[in-house]
């Protein structure tokens, strides 16, 4: 049961969480929270690429049945969904949120509220998603919440584009890592995501969290307490690069568990792009897996 406790409660009770919250809320000064390294002082409401000053904006919070069976279990995964991104995915689904910021701010405190709450609806995690920008609010709000009584695994839901420096302090925080690695060409992450180096950052980020959790560990009823579970979304034509993908994914740690995404559909700006104007078809979908299991990585469905 020793690793089914949630590892930040160890190090709330030595005072290194408390320590690690004010580090990381002294980056939001000069922000550094996230590879743009953009300088504003979003404690003074300055914003930058993220558009986000130090209130965090939410779109919605409740028990997540949609995501993989070991997130989501039996009871639902607890998703916070964080507005804003820095990221600008021509293709996103989630457009509204992600590029349009819809949602209402919340204090770390509200925030500390909501996870309490989904603890109390029964889920069996609580699903940060898309928290790239906000990590400090994010810390700060666990630690408000652990004080009242959380004790369920924090899930970093993320794209991938993150800072090594704040993945750092979240080592011993975060007990589950669902990154989506979306491909690895600098030119695509530039022309389809709009930022810059997004396979260098992406490839250091995954191996940062292989580094502090492994391969996914479940529980007797299969449902994730620990490790990293890696998203990939197929893109046509192969946009998203995904041999290149899941032989790096292989290379970092061997047998990890990956989901091959296939629900792509060209949303958004997407059919601004020919290339991108098409759903995946079945068969793009089989080579991907058949590949995935030919490297020996363990791939989980929805």
């Amino acid at each position: 049961m020793t690793d089914i406790y949630p590892s930040y409660l160890k190090l709330y009770e030595t005072g290194e969480l408390k320590e690690r919250v004010e580090r990381a809320y002294e980056s939001l000064r000069e922000c550094s929270v996230c590879p743009h390294n953009c300088r504003v002082n979003r404690i003074e409401g300055e914003t930058g690429y993220c558009k986000t000053e130090e209130k965090v904006v939410v779109s919605s919070f409740f028990p997540h049945r949609g995501e993989e069976f070991p997130i989501r279990g039996y009871s639902g995964s607890g998703t916070v969904f964080i507005s804003y991104c820095n990221m600008r995915c021509v293709y996103c689904q989630n457009y509204e949120i992600s590029h349009l910021g819809e949602g209402r701010l919340y204090s770390p405190e509200d925030i500390a509220g909501i996870m309490l709450y989904l603890q109390e609806e029964g889920c069996h995690n609580i699903n940060w998603v898309t928290p790239s920008h906000v990590v400090p609010q994010l810390m700060k709000a666990l630690l408000i919440a652990v004080e009242k009584g959380l004790r369920i695994p924090i899930v970093y839901n993320t794209s991938s584009y993150d800072s090594l420096d704040m993945l750092r302090l979240l080592d011993g925080i975060v007990d589950i890592y669902l990154p989506d690695v979306k491909y690895l060409s600098k030119e695509y992450g530039r022309k389809y995501s709009k930022v810059k180096n997004y396979p260098e950052v992406a490839k250091k980020a995954l191996k940062e969290m292989f580094r502090q959790v492994g391969n996914l560990k479940t529980d007797s009823r299969g449902i994730a307490y620990r490790g990293v579970l890696v998203r990939h979304l197929l893109l046509p034509s192969d946009i998203s690069t995904t041999r290149k993908v899941l032989e790096y994914i292989s290379s970092v740690s061997e047998g990890a568990y990956v989901n091959i995404m296939a629900q792509y559909y060209p949303y958004y700006k997407a059919c601004d792009y020919p290339e991108l104007c098409r759903t995946v078809t079945p068969l793009e979908l089989k080579e991907a897996v058949e590949y995935a299991l030919s490297l020996g990585l363990n791939v989980v469905k929805d």
